[in-house]
């Protein structure tokens, strides 16, 4: 457990329809083990339902997973959601079987970060506790 930054929450959630959560699942546990605080919405979540559990939960950033081919629409969709919600300064990184050609767009939507199969872990553990330091730099 890397005990070298304060306890950051982190929400990860599973927007729309896909229901493969093993990625989503691995990636909590490694942020778990990396000495985060972590809360798992489960699967089928709407953009509404993301951004009202970030807010409820205090998050310090989002962590969103797809598999089906809707990121395109559904990440952006929680940016949205957040701004609706006045809480747009929560980072929500994301990952899955995404195109190189959808992250340029995916970032110029809000997405702080995006992993795709193959992403060291490390880097991934990396990306979530720059996006918490950056969005909270005292910590909790």
């Amino acid at each position: 457990m890397n005990t070298t930054h304060p306890p950051y929450r982190i929400l990860i959630a599973k927007p729309g329809l896909d229901g493969h959560d093993r990625g989503a699942k691995f990636i909590a546990r490694a942020l778990r083990d990396d000495g985060f605080e972590v809360v798992y919405t489960g699967i089928r979540r709407t953009p509404e339902e993301i951004a009202a559990a970030a807010i409820q939960e205090d998050v310090a950033a989002i962590g969103l997973s797809s598999l089906s081919g809707a990121h395109m629409r559904l990440f952006p969709a929680v940016i949205e959601a957040l701004k609706q919600a006045g809480c747009d300064d929560i980072p929500v990184l994301g990952g899955g079987v995404i195109p190189d050609d959808d992250i340029v767009g995916l970032k110029k939507a809000g997405i702080v970060q995006v992993f795709t199969p193959g992403t060291p872990l490390q880097d991934i553990l990396d990306a979530f506790r720059n996006a918490c330091r950056n969005n909270n730099p005292k910590g909790y």
